[in-house]
């Protein structure tokens, strides 16, 4: 018995499947190409390259003068030359220490330039061409001092002929009070005459001194750690350490002093002289040492059931005298 046959209808609908399914099979049919094709352009490729610069150096200057530090013959040379102008120079030996950076700044001082110390071309330039201060107070005495407070040097004068020049530092102007009195910090001007010397560190009030030659009531030239550039002091003249003992051992008590250029007033808290006592413990320093206690002395009784104890503590005295 034969199938009936499919309607026309139905052979159409099979065929419209059949097309629907060969077009969303896996066949690789347009759209599938498409897409691929699609994919394959989208795809970047990137390269880096990496450049390493070079390195950079840095060339610094030299310096074209001669500094605190420096060692050599071009020191030993400016030294002589400092020397040979009556700069104090306290040994010339190549290096260019504490002692050479005040004879510099003493240069510098009575030139007018820069005090700092430092031999730069402009105080180089100076010392090729340089001018000799002249005498103050001409016929003040054969061995003299003048303190030039505007200039901030000192000039010993030996044999009426200039001798050594020093870099100082005198009254800072400056307002102080000590012990409930008030004064200004000034190096008053004047003819004075060493009156009194104190053979060592002496401790006052503002401070302490070395080896201190008064010639205006507590004002005393004296060395000190400190000597700027510019004033500073509480009224005396402080010079560098490294004159403090020459100058202590060529001012015989009677010595004129000369103060140019500074006030015309009285010593602050009067004329007294301090007394002449130097410290009993000399470590140096501008601040007063802390007095060492004596060790402690016990004596102890021991008895069955009773033990007393004493200690006795002895310290060293401060004795008075003026500030720097």
């Amino acid at each position: 018995m034969r199938a009936a046959p499919m309607p026309a209808r139905t052979w159409v609908t099979v065929a419209t499947v059949a097309a629907v399914a060969a077009a969303c099979g896996g066949g690789g049919g347009p759209e599938q190409r498409l897409s691929a094709h699609r994919s394959a352009r989208s795809t970047t490729t990137t390269s880096t390259t990496t450049t390493t610069l070079p390195p950079t150096t840095s060339t610094t200057a030299p310096f074209p003068g001669l500094r605190p530090g420096d060692s050599g013959p071009e020191v030993t040379s400016l030294q002589q030359q400092l020397a040979a102008l009556h700069y104090d120079v306290p040994v010339v030996d190549g290096s260019y220490g504490p002692g050479t950076v005040q004879a510099v700044m003493a240069f510098q001082k009575v030139h007018g330039l820069g005090r700092d110390g430092v031999a730069g071309p402009e105080t180089l330039a100076r010392l090729a061409a340089p001018t000799t201060p002249a005498p103050s107070v001409p016929g003040g005495g054969g061995t003299r001092v003048e303190v030039d407070v505007a200039r901030q040097v000192l000039l010993f004068y030996t044999g009426d002929a200039l001798h050594r020049i020093v870099a100082v530092s005198t009254g800072s102007g400056e307002r102080y009070c000590v012990r409930g009195r008030c004064a200004s910090a000034v190096t008053p001007g004047g003819s004075f005459r060493v009156r009194g010397k104190v053979s060592g560190w002496q401790t006052g009030d503002l401070g302490r001194l070395y080896k201190p030659s008064y010639f205006n009531g507590n004002i005393a030239i004296h060395g000190a750690l400190s000597v700027p550039g510019g004033p500073a002091s509480h009224g005396c003249v402080r010079v560098p350490m490294s004159s403090a003992d020459w100058i202590y051992a060529a001012l015989g008590v009677g010595t004129p002093v000369y103060v140019l250029n500074g006030p015309k007033v009285p010593a602050p808290f009067g004329s007294a002289m301090p007394p002449l006592v130097p410290d009993r413990n000399q470590a140096p320093g501008d601040v007063v040492p802390t007095p060492a206690a004596a060790a402690p002395v016990t004596s102890t009784t021991q008895a069955p059931t009773t033990t007393s104890s004493t200690t006795t503590t002895t310290s060293l005295p401060v004795p008075p005298s003026p500030g720097p």
